[in-house]
């Protein structure tokens, strides 16, 4: 019995696997956040034409269709509620009834009438006459409105073809960040890039570390956001992107990563945002260019292959390389105790010039003479014996 318990008990418990963590930006730069409850839906409608362009494609031109449809099936039932209400329907065969509109003899003619009013076709068939002021204020009224949503859908669909995010999709983030040494220091360093040929003005790049953090006072922030420095206060943040790039975050003391070593940082849960914006050199748009890295996505002990290749008379740029990174030598410490073991050995090469100094000195002075070495001509009173040149005279 106990053989058949111990057959059919659990094995052993599987230590529990760390689950990857949800990415705030996605690799393409697209946000992973829904906004839900949102209760206070009219604001959208405050802001109708920026609604409208952030709407997906097909509802976009199902607006765009449903804008004009409505519009003209509008007005053109009232051009029929005109003819109806003068009794023009009843006198179409009448030629000494003068109408308020020439040939409009049922509401598909209304119809039309009111396509070719409000686009301005002017077929000629259908003709408004001088005897229905109704019908030429409205004719007026028709005219303008007919103007403003010209306007406005076409003002829609033209910012929402142009739209610079489409730009962004020949902007390139690597794959992966590196951590590796730069000038003796640490650095996390990534690369950018741009497949075009016309360039982005005034390009830009920021950094920000989000992760989970709790306040002193046990509030927790579950998305915490950390400005990583990758050249503020040198204006190397300021991009003169023709060819890639690779963005260097030195990890100082004023770094989040100061006291990460490399297994700390391994254990440690959190995701690096970087942004580059700028202007689209085509056409003066703002763009911008998102991406992310997560742990798993940051190599330590790795640097960046060479895109970069001098040819005759111009430098071709192989992103076939873009992504690739090799490993260097690289401590394993944090930048913390690198700095404290480098202000080590400076401490002690300042200290032991000095002494080999005198101990050279002391030599050199033991080389003299007995006399000198053992004080013999030094008088009592402490002071040295003359010159050689005093004491022949």
């Amino acid at each position: 019995m106990a053989q058949e318990n111990s057959a059919f008990s659990p094995g052993p418990e599987e230590p529990p696997r760390r689950r990857g963590r949800q990415r705030y930006v996605e690799k393409d730069g697209k946000c992973n956040v829904q906004q839900g409850n949102v209760r206070e839906t009219y604001r959208y409608l405050t802001d109708i034409f920026t609604t409208l362009v952030d709407l997906q494609w097909r509802l976009s031109l199902l607006f765009f269709v449903l804008a004009y449809a409505l519009t003209w099936l509008f007005f053109g039932a009232i051009w029929w509620l005109i003819a109806y209400g003068r009794g023009d329907l009843e006198h179409l065969e009448d030629t000494t009834w003068t109408p308020c509109v020439n040939n409009l003899n049922g509401f598909v003619a209304a119809f039309l009438f009111s396509i070719e009013t409000e686009t301005t076709i002017g077929y000629g068939h259908r003709v408004i006459t001088d005897q229905c002021p109704e019908g030429i204020a409205l004719l007026l009224l028709q005219a303008i409105l007919g103007s403003m949503v010209n306007a406005f859908m076409v003002g829609c669909m033209f910012v929402k073809i142009s739209q610079p995010n489409k730009r962004a999709a020949t902007l390139v983030f690597s794959s992966h960040a590196v951590v590796s040494l730069r000038d003796g220091r640490l650095c996390l360093m990534f690369r950018v890039g741009d497949l075009r040929s016309s360039h982005i003005v005034e390009a830009s790049i920021r950094a920000k570390l989000i992760r989970s953090r709790q306040t002193l006072e046990g509030e927790f922030i579950p998305l915490h956001q950390t400005d990583l420095s990758v050249g503020f206060d040198t204006g190397d943040d300021r991009l003169f992107l023709v060819s890639p790039l690779v963005i260097s975050h030195e990890i100082d003391a004023a770094s989040p990563f100061w006291e990460a070593s490399r297994r700390a940082l391994e254990r440690d849960d959190f995701e690096i945002v970087v942004i580059l914006e700028g202007m689209v050199e085509a056409t003066g748009m703002t763009c911008q260019a998102r991406s992310s890295y997560l742990v798993d996505e940051v190599l330590w002990g790795h640097r960046f292959m060479s895109v970069l290749s001098l040819e005759d008379g111009f430098y071709e740029v192989d992103y076939a390389s873009f992504h690739e990174t090799f490993e260097v030598p690289t401590p394993s410490c944090s930048a913390r105790e690198l700095a404290e073991a480098a202000a080590r050995l400076d401490a002690h090469l300042y200290w032991s010039i000095p002494s080999r100094l005198d101990e050279k000195v002391e030599e050199e002075g033991a080389g003299e003479g007995p006399g000198w070495g053992n004080g013999g001509d030094k008088e009592k009173n402490g002071r040295l014996p003359p010159p050689e040149s005093e004491s022949k005279v």
